[in-house]
């Protein structure tokens, strides 16, 4: 009797185990995952070789909960004469001209019963790089936090912001 509960227990402990195994894989296998963009932005070259602050192109994220994408029409203050022969400018003006929105992909979604605001962050003094890492460094923006509740209720409790449920939960 006492070696069928052995084995018992040991089949247990390692399914268990796996089962672990499995969830942290999955976690990390989908969490670093960057959705493919229709126009490849490096944003190497525009925030960190040319110094283009957060704010030029994310014009909405002091100013509403959404960062926003830029619009084409920013692109093109530049685009108009720069870089026209490059294959992702050459399909920024093909959309720019033929009035074709740019669907991007999203890359941070929140759950819909959260609700967040860049806008607030910002006008606390959260820095773009403390969520989104090093974006100035990366050819392709990629995910570096894991933008979870006990990673935001850490934060929250180290800068004093507030952890009432409805702070950020609908």
């Amino acid at each position: 009797m006492g070696k069928i509960l052995f084995k018992l227990f040991i089949a247990g402990f390692f399914s268990v185990f796996m089962l672990g195994i499995s969830i942290a894989g999955w976690y990390w296998w989908t969490f670093d995952k960057t959705p493919p963009q229709p126009i490849a932005f490096e944003h190497s070259i525009h925030a960190g070789q040319l110094g283009m602050d957060c704010t030029y192109c994310h014009v909405f994220v002091d100013k509403s909960p959404e960062a926003g994408a830029p619009s084409l029409e920013t692109c093109m203050t530049c685009h108009q004469n720069v870089a026209i022969d490059r294959p992702e400018v050459i399909k920024v003006r093909n959309a720019y001209f033929s009035k074709e929105p740019v669907v991007w992909e999203r890359l941070h979604k929140l759950p819909d019963f959260i609700y967040f605001s860049h806008k607030r962050h910002i006008k606390a003094g959260v820095d773009c790089t403390h969520c989104h890492g090093v974006i100035k460094e990366m050819d392709e923006v990629r995910k570096v936090r894991p933008h979870k509740m006990g990673w935001c209720v850490t934060c929250h409790r180290g800068t004093g912001a507030s952890t009432d449920c409805a702070t950020c939960h609908k």
